[in-house]
């Protein structure tokens, strides 16, 4: 059976010279019963590399169709953050991503939020995958919520393993975003992971490579796609893989400066060896910042002017505690 692919719209709101502004849609359909999968991107106005990720997804079915199942896309959910090149709703000043699940007589991003909640909840979705973009010098990975209470134990576990699906680090939160779209699609026991892809603003073709494989690789696991040719994103650190790691940005900065990155993105490092510098106008060293834990530099801070109690460098630290004598060589 020949695989449908619509493209459509939902509106958002008209605007004051009686202009549409409007929410698009992509939806692939194989006519066969299978599992329904939501991708989601450019929630924040800035990120947009998720958008060519699905364009390139899309672009893919189209030539070889879905096994079974249907895949749905909100390719672009903040289209006015988007053209003014900002995270938030430019006109509200909300973050889209702290306002779901929405409410249709609340804030505008609230009414946006509940336009593209109640959407994904029609379809009862086994798993919701949403994109974004990450600091400018970071690696891609799949990010998962803080570890939720007993009532959801079970579609947790079932999201960390579609996580390690995507063949990226899998990386747990270390902060609880009650008002999250994976958060809250998670406490609706639906599957809901991101996957955070590199820098913003700009499309990083490399990261849309691992985007795109990485997407790949899940839905051939649900047997939605051919598995034949589809392979790894990246080499996963040999340490690491199978595991999940904790999320971390400290040590936040202590002094005022500028920044020297010591480690690179997707370096090992091991606990207490020096990751970044900041020295003050003349040069003179203020500060030594050290990795928190054994683990991987996830990425680095978008600017190298230091302030006390910014984030300089984030990291993914074992959460069984390894320790450096026993982080073998990659």
């Amino acid at each position: 059976m020949k695989t449908k692919i619509r493209y459509s719209f939902l509106k958002l709101m008209t605007g004051s010279d009686l202009s549409r502004r409007r929410l698009p849609c992509m939806t692939a359909e194989s006519g066969a019963d299978g599992p329904v999968v939501w991708l989601t991107a450019c929630c924040h106005g800035d990120e947009v590399g998720g958008i060519v990720i699905i364009q390139e997804l899309f672009r893919t079915i189209r030539k070889t169709g879905l096994l079974r199942g249907a895949l749905h896309a909100f390719p672009l959910m903040n289209p006015i953050g988007f053209e003014f090149r900002s995270r938030q709703i430019p006109l509200s000043k909300e973050d889209l991503n702290r306002t779901f699940p929405g409410d249709p007589k609340g804030s505008l991003g609230e009414r946006i939020a509940a336009i593209i909640f109640d959407r994904i909840l029609a379809t009862a979705p086994s798993l919701v995958i949403d994109l974004h973009n990450d600091w400018i010098r970071s690696i891609p990975y799949a990010l998962i919520d803080a570890r939720p209470d007993g009532e959801f134990i079970d579609t947790y576990r079932l999201t960390e393993t579609f996580a390690r699906k995507s063949g990226l680090l899998v990386i747990r939160d270390s902060e609880e975003l009650t008002r999250s779209l994976s958060h809250n699609l998670l406490t609706r026991h639906i599957p809901s992971l991101t996957l955070e892809l590199g820098e913003s603003y700009v499309i990083n073709e490399t990261n849309i490579g691992v985007g795109v494989k990485s997407l790949e690789t899940i839905l051939a696991d649900l047997e939605m796609l051919d598995p034949a040719g589809v392979g790894p994103a990246y080499a996963l650190p040999r340490p690491f893989a199978g595991q999940t790691l904790a999320y971390c940005a400290k040590p936040y900065s202590s002094a005022s400066g500028i920044i020297r990155f010591l480690a690179k993105p997707g370096e090992m490092v091991s606990r207490g060896k020096p990751v970044a510098r900041i020295y003050n106008t003349f040069g003179k060293l203020m500060e030594t910042i050290k990795a928190p834990s054994s683990g991987i530099v996830l990425g680095h801070a978008d600017s190298s002017v230091a302030f006390p109690g910014i984030p300089v460098m984030a990291f993914g630290c074992p959460e069984t505690g390894l320790s450096a004598e026993r982080l073998p060589a990659v």
